[in-house]
């Protein structure tokens, strides 16, 4: 975990990478929650049998399953130390580039693209996320979120 004492720290930060989450499993079990939670439950993600003879030859995990993921990989990877509440404030760009199977490890990479002064010492963070899938080089998903964080 990258620790960083101020939020006014990010001011000299920007397009550099400011942070790596640990690796998080991505089991069926996993899957098969969140496409009860959504009611998305197409064969590719939660039809074991029928996907092993499909294109990927397992389940792979919907997109949007890694997108919500993108909170946890934050708070592993990094920690602002005057920061007291953060507020997910949306996404500019999303992006799919490659799948998930079921059984993959996958961490994020932070980079700061934009840093905006808000009021009392708030911040407006626009972070890019660069989630990967261990043993590859493609990105599974690529994210512009949007943050305002607060002292």
């Amino acid at each position: 975990m990258q620790t960083y004492a101020n939020l006014s720290d990010f001011r000299q930060l920007i397009g550099q990478e400011i942070g790596v989450s640990d690796w998080i499993v991505i089991d069926q079990d996993r899957i098969d929650r969140f496409a009860d939670a959504t009611n998305d439950l197409q064969w590719i993600h939660t039809d074991v049998e029928r996907s092993a003879r499909g294109p990927y030859g397992t389940t792979i995990a919907h997109g949007f399953l890694t997108l919500s993921l993108l909170p946890a990989f934050l708070q592993s990877a990094l920690s602002i130390g005057d920061v007291k509440m953060s507020v997910n404030y949306g996404l500019n760009k999303v992006r799919f580039p490659a799948p998930v199977p079921s059984g993959s490890r996958l961490r994020a990479r932070f980079r700061l693209l934009e840093y905006g002064e808000l009021p009392q010492g708030a911040a407006q963070l626009v972070i890019e996320a660069s989630v990967e899938r261990e043993g590859t080089a493609r990105p599974v998903c690529v994210a512009e979120q949007v943050s305002r964080r607060y002292p």
